[in-house]
């Protein structure tokens, strides 16, 4: 029986940010999608999300990970740069990856990292 609770600076963080991704997009879980840690640089202020399930092909997704990305800098101040995908080839959502099928919204300016159109939730 280990009585160890300390947790490393990376596990941390890593917990809080699966925490904020829970607290703040519930609607990806309910609508049959999933957010995944697949990279922290916690020395960088780095992370990576992978959005799968049902947000591949999603045509709200790249609205989702742009929110994701402004949210998470805000609310997680370690976190400096966020890198965020669905796995359909237009990484980085709106702000301007290669290839991909990323619909277009109204506003959209893409290749800036600002806070792009509002999220609907």
């Amino acid at each position: 029986m280990s009585t160890d609770t300390a947790q490393s600076p990376e596990d941390e963080l890593r917990e809080r940010i699966t925490n904020f991704l829970r607290r703040n997009f519930p609607q990806i879980q309910m609508h049959g999608g999933s957010a995944a840690i697949q990279n922290l640089d916690v020395e960088a202020g780095e992370v990576t999300v992978q959005l799968g399930g049902a947000c591949s092909g999603c045509g709200i997704s790249p609205m989702t990970i742009q929110a994701i990305k402004t949210r998470m800098r805000k609310e997680i101040p370690e976190i400096e740069t966020v890198h965020a995908s669905t796995g359909m080839g237009g990484h980085e959502g709106m702000s301007g990856g290669s290839g991909g099928m990323s619909p277009s919204f109204p506003g959209e300016s893409g290749g800036n990292d600002d806070e792009g159109p509002e999220a609907p939730f």
